[in-house]
């Protein structure tokens, strides 16, 4: 059971497997999507699903009699999830060995739909992967395994993401190992020492240039590319992707953007700035800081102030 990108991994490496068999993919429907929305997309496990004649079965309601019974039928000895839905018992309990899941965080730390982006905006050094069962709260159910991940100065949620999703599959096989051979164990969790990692929203993505810049650097790791920090220049909405930071004391109001109208664009908060290095405006393509002051007159915009030499 998957949906995203970050299903896919996992999928094929136990394709790979010969000793164990795939019965069901089961992933979300196809969404309407391309120019003018008037085709249907197929989710990222879908598309392998069908390259290797897996049954494929899309549920709009987990909790409908037909699917129910579609999915008792396939009368499965496991079930994997990797970024799927929230799961009714019905189903989750339905398996001989139950259902396992892959979450993107050291749980207890970090439960919820967002772990790799709450990870990196808290300024964490460290993160990692869990395999679960699934129990009837979600991401409480006791822990298989566990693999750590170091996070590095320069990732964001998109750089992480690309490297959990690959330890993530090697992480699945190994649990479906263990619970083949009969060795697996399930560690309860310590409910004492969870945090939460709630889903994310365009709203709270704004940028609050009260913050240290420190702060401010890690929002926007943790948010891009998706679904990105932003900030307010001649009353449109801007993407930032990338940027640096530098601590210093300055004059500046908190919130103050200066550019030289060529190569830089700063943003200022509490105690120095952010160089912002690559930006999206709403309604345009992604680009380098350079692309955009070259098409945007930033001496003319009321948010921005220009800084000569």
């Amino acid at each position: 059971m998957g949906t995203p990108e970050f299903a896919v991994p996992t999928l094929q490496l136990l394709l790979e497997r010969d000793d164990i068999e795939i019965v069901a993919v089961i992933t979300a429907t196809d969404k309407p999507g391309g120019r003018g929305r008037n085709q249907l997309l197929e989710s990222a496990v879908k598309k392998v699903a069908r390259q290797h004649n897996l049954v494929v079965i899309q549920p709009k309601n987990l909790k409908a009699t037909e699917f129910v019974e579609r999915y008792h039928n396939l009368e499965a000895d496991l079930a994997v999830v990797v970024a799927f839905r929230m799961l009714p018992e019905v189903i989750w309990s339905a398996p001989k060995h139950g259902t396992i899941n892959l979450h993107a965080s050291l749980l207890p730390a970090y439960r919820g739909a967002a772990p790799i982006n709450w990870a990196i905006i808290n300024g964490e050094k460290e993160t990692g992967l869990t395999t679960f069962k699934i129990a009837k709260e979600i991401d409480t159910g006791g822990i298989i395994f566990q693999s750590r991940m170091r996070i590095k100065e320069e990732d964001t949620a998109g750089t992480l993401h690309d490297r959990m999703m690959y330890e993530g599959a090697h992480l699945v096989s190994k649990t479906v190992d263990a619970i083949k051979e009969g060795t697996v164990q399930y560690i309860a969790q310590d409910d004492d020492r969870a945090t939460k990692a709630p889903k994310i929203f365009t709203e709270d993505c704004q940028i609050d240039p009260s913050n240290q810049v420190r702060q401010i650097y890690d929002f926007v790791r943790g948010l891009s590319p998706y679904p990105g920090a932003w900030i307010i220049i001649d009353h449109s909405t801007v993407k930032i992707y990338k940027c640096e930071y530098n601590l210093i004391d300055h004059h500046y109001q908190m919130g103050s953007l200066i550019s030289d109208n060529k190569n830089f664009l700063k943003l200022y908060g509490k105690d120095g700035y952010l160089k912002i290095n690559e930006l999206q405006m709403q309604g345009k393509k992604r680009m380098d800081i350079k692309s955009f002051l070259n098409g945007f007159d930033v001496a003319r915009s009321q948010d921005v102030d220009l800084e000569i030499g």
